[in-house]
């Protein structure tokens, strides 16, 4: 048995083993911290996790190499920032070892004058509980004293690449025999069909969307803004279709994202929104393959010369 363990031991290979763990798909976090004397640290991690419901305790590990444990171990509190789909950017900044990782960062301070990033997917603000060792890490258990749900969709890790959330297929069968299910003469009528075929769209689609991190209200801003059909802020508001004060806040996180700039007329896209609209546009175009590859190009410009009668356009 002993002979057994020590060949377990010589020949373990770490590699391997990290690339066998990169199996389970994680969610991504930064850890921040601010100690007494203002040293602010944030670190990204995927290595968080649950502990307990009562009292309400999480953990993550840290390297004990890091340079940056010294201040977790210091302060008094932390926190957990879950990443949104559009953190990328954001995730590799406080991956690598720079001198201010919170250059251009917008944050709040929280309990114990913990750092919380903006627009995150949730944010935990924690006591530290305690600090384990294990092995190469050290283990904190923090007890959360304070959390936001905000909803959007969070930025995965899986097997040394970052992804999103989305459905998984089998939730989206439909019934075979739909017709059969729903015969007569409701399926003859145009305005329950219309409904029931934007509901069916949005269902598929909307979820493709929403993986990117953008709320609905914050995508259809940018494509209508990347279209320019809307000139002036009163225009935006009849081509976003949503209420004055769901837009105003929309447009405040993309500003604040750097992807609008409110010129007090209007809004404008910067390079960086004309990017991120592009990127969404090409989910809406390769769904609508999806949904419609199938018809003619005759048949496709037919049905949107109908919806555009119908819109008035």
């Amino acid at each position: 048995m002993n002979s057994m363990n020590i060949q377990i031991e010589t020949g373990f290979d770490s590699k391997a083993f990290r690339r066998a763990l990169g199996n389970f798909a994680t969610g991504v976090t930064i850890m921040t911290a601010q100690n007494e004397q203002g040293e602010k640290v944030g670190v990204t991690a995927n290595s968080f996790n649950s502990v307990s419901l009562d009292p309400p305790l999480i953990l993550w590990s840290i390297d004990k190499r890091s340079s940056s444990f010294a201040v977790f171990a210091e302060a008094t509190h932390f926190a957990v920032n879950i990443l949104s789909a559009d953190h990328i950017e954001l995730s590799n900044q406080f991956a690598r070892s720079k001198d201010d990782k919170y250059a251009n960062v917008d944050f709040d301070l929280g309990a114990g004058n913990a750092p919380l990033l903006k627009e995150c997917s949730a944010v935990f603000e924690c006591e530290r509980y305690n600090i384990l060792e294990g092995g190469d890490h050290w283990i904190i258990l923090g007890r959360v004293v304070n959390f936001q749900d905000n909803g959007r969709s969070p930025l995965l890790y899986h097997q040394g690449a970052y992804s999103s959330v989305l459905p998984h297929p089998s939730l989206n069968a439909k019934a075979e025999n739909d017709a059969e299910i729903f015969p007569g003469r409701l399926y003859n009528n145009l305005y329950y069909l219309l409904t029931q075929a934007v509901r069916a769209y949005s269902n598929d689609y909307q979820p493709k969307q929403l993986a990117s991190g953008f709320r609905t209200s914050e995508a259809r801003m940018l494509l209508v803004l990347e279209s320019k059909t809307a000139t002036c802020k009163d225009d935006l508001i009849r081509e976003v279709a949503m209420p004055l004060r769901e837009i105003e806040q929309a447009a405040e996180i993309l500003v604040r994202k750097g992807l609008l700039v409110d010129t007090g007329h209007a809004y404008e896209l910067t390079e960086k929104g004309i990017k991120t609209a592009q990127m969404l546009y090409h989910i809406g175009e390769s769904h609508q393959e999806d949904v419609f590859g199938h018809y003619s190009e005759q048949d496709k410009a037919l049905f949107k010369n109908m919806l555009k009668d119908l819109i008035g356009i």
